[in-house]
Order: C-alpha cells, then structure tokens, then sequence
C-alpha cells in the first residue's frame, strides 16, 4: 500500500459542521441519503447517468475509496470508482476530502500527492463539509446546478448532509475498514460515524421515522421506480 508521507495533517475545527448541528436538530432527515450501500462498486452508475440526469460525481475518500490515509483505490471500491470514471469521464469525477485540498492542507501538498498517486482530481476547498458548495460548483464548470451532483461517503453528517442540503443525490456506503485494517482512521471521526450509523440505521422508532422523510430529489424517481443499486447477479466482477 502507499500512504501519505504523514499519517495525518492537524486538522482545524469543522465550524460549518458545528453550525449545521442546529438544522439536523430542526430537521433530522437531512442526514437520510437517497441510497444506502456496503461499497461503491454496489451502485448502478449507468443508471444514476441515463436515468437521473446525474452528471458529475463527488467522491468522499477515506473509508469511501480508500482506506485511511492510503494513496490505493480499496478492493471493494475499485470496480464503482472505474465504473463512474468510464461513464461520467475523469472531468466530471472528483474527490471531495476534510483535509486534502482544504485549508488544513498547506500548499495543497496532499491534494496533490493523492492526483499524481490515484489520478483523480481533489476540490480545493474554503470550507469543510457540509459547507463548500461554492468551490464545488467552481470545480465543474459544466454543470449547472447542484441537483446535477452526487455525493457519495461514508460520513452522515459530513457527506450526506453536505449533498442534502444543496438538493445533491446522496450515496451513504458503510467505512471500507474495521478493526485493525481501520487503525488510522481519524480516532474522532469513527466514534461519531458509529453513532450516526446506529441513529439512522438502527432498530428503534426514531431511526424508522427519519428513513421515511428522506428528502425527495428532484430528477431521480425513487428507488422503486429506479433502483441504484445492482442486483447481486448484476454486479461485475473485480
């Protein structure tokens, strides 16, 4: 595996994050995602492009693509990421991290080490997630409006809100590591995902009720109309 020359830069305080506490309090379904998945490589790209009028994709990288900190495409990922690179072309595919290409990264040194290693374009970024739309809509020229995006990560209250809040598609995929393959996942951040988790996927009445208002989008018909997910037999073989 190659990794990053540090196993992690200081990262500064998320204040958009900590603002955004009080709407998910208001109104819980903005952590809800259209999709939910074990990988990427279970989501149907073909269809989000033909059908969803879908035409850039917006990757989160750690534990969504790659494990902590690593400069190689996880196995379980590889086929989703070559698959959304085909169809929606290197230009319209980018990753969108909380510490590469953001201010935490000096000289987008990072941003720029996982490019040359990976060959996917990094957002530079002002603000963290769930904010940056701004440099987000500077980075694809071509599209229109953010309903045009997808937002795809492992993160609740980072990635999914980040897409909801704009009217993006929004992909949730469970972290690619655990365990001791997960060691260098950032300490904070595997504790909170845990309890995002269990909040909006777990057997209880408040999880079941914010699964129901999962906030429509406005080209994408819903999952039984037009379901993202492959179907096992569907599914290519790595």
């Amino acid at each position: 595996m190659k990794w990053f020359h540090q196993t992690a830069m200081v990262q500064s305080v998320n204040i958009k994050g900590i603002t955004t506490l009080a709407s998910v309090i208001r109104r819980p379904y903005l952590i809800s995602p259209h999709v939910s998945v074990d990988a990427i490589s279970e989501i149907d790209f073909m269809t989000m492009n033909k059908k969803c009028g879908i035409r850039g994709i917006i990757f989160d990288k750690d534990n969504t693509i790659t494990a902590p900190y690593d400069l190689t495409v996880h196995p379980k990922a590889s086929v989703g990421l070559n698959q959304a690179l085909d169809i929606f072309g290197s230009e319209n595919v980018a990753i969108l991290s909380n510490s590469a290409g953001s201010k935490d990264d000096i000289d987008y040194e990072h941003a720029i080490e996982i490019e040359q290693a990976m060959g996917i374009n990094v957002i530079r970024h002002d603000e963290k997630k769930p904010g940056g739309l701004k440099d987000v809509l500077k980075h694809f020229p071509g599209i229109d409006e953010p309903s045009q995006l997808c937002m795809i990560g492992d993160r609740l209250l980072t990635d999914v809100l980040f897409g909801n809040l704009y009217g993006m598609l929004t992909v949730h995929c469970l972290p690619l590591c655990s365990g001791e393959d997960n060691v260098r996942d950032n300490f904070i951040a595997s504790k909170i995902r845990s309890i995002e988790n269990v909040t909006l996927y777990g057997n209880w009445f408040g999880g079941k009720m914010i699964r129901r208002r999962t906030l429509l989008h406005s080209s994408w018909p819903g999952n039984t109309d037009c379901p993202l997910v492959l179907v096992p037999e569907k599914k290519l073989e790595e």
